[in-house]
């Protein structure tokens, strides 16, 4: 039996509605996302906060982004009920069955960076396969900076109004 299916765009993930008895992957090995009884997509932005979440959970990430984002996401944290950007430094692309992940990360003075980095992805790697079904194909960490004990001892500037 010959299987049609209409690729829909939603968002910023394809995903594909079935036009004929079998959905893509019903078959031994297929996807766990389709099935008999229809698919679920993944959007790219559940991906991203998956993964920002997993690297900042291991130790030795100090920070995600480059200088700019950091310093936007920092003046966005002072306001009063704004939450962390959990997307900052994390760039993904979901298909059907497939993610693969870009990060970027300043890491803590003293931590082996390639040790860091394989533990990164170990963990981006369980978080999103589990929760999300999909296979990761590959992350890759962009370390942009390290973050140095001094840099948290340097004064505040002085409020130019009162």
């Amino acid at each position: 039996m010959s299987e049609q299916t209409n690729p829909t765009v939603s968002g910023s993930a394809v995903s594909t509605r079935n036009t004929g008895a079998m959905t893509r992957g019903a078959t031994a090995g297929g996807s766990p996302l389709s099935s008999e009884k229809g698919t679920t997509t993944i959007n790219d932005v559940v991906v991203s906060k998956i993964a920002g979440i997993a690297t900042r959970e291991v130790n030795g990430v100090h920070s995600m982004g480059s200088g700019t984002a950091r310093a936007i996401g920092a003046l966005r944290e002072r306001i009063p009920g704004s939450t962390t950007n959990t997307t900052q430094g994390v760039s993904v692309e979901v298909g059907e069955t497939q993610a693969a992940v870009d990060l970027s990360i300043v890491a803590e003075y003293g931590v082996a960076i390639a040790d860091l980095a394989e533990g990164i992805r170990r963990n981006v790697i369980n978080a999103v396969e589990r929760m999300t079904g999909l296979e990761v194909t590959e992350v890759n960490i962009d370390v942009v900076d390290v973050h140095l004990p001094e840099d948290d001892t340097q004064p505040e500037p002085e409020p130019r109004v009162q």
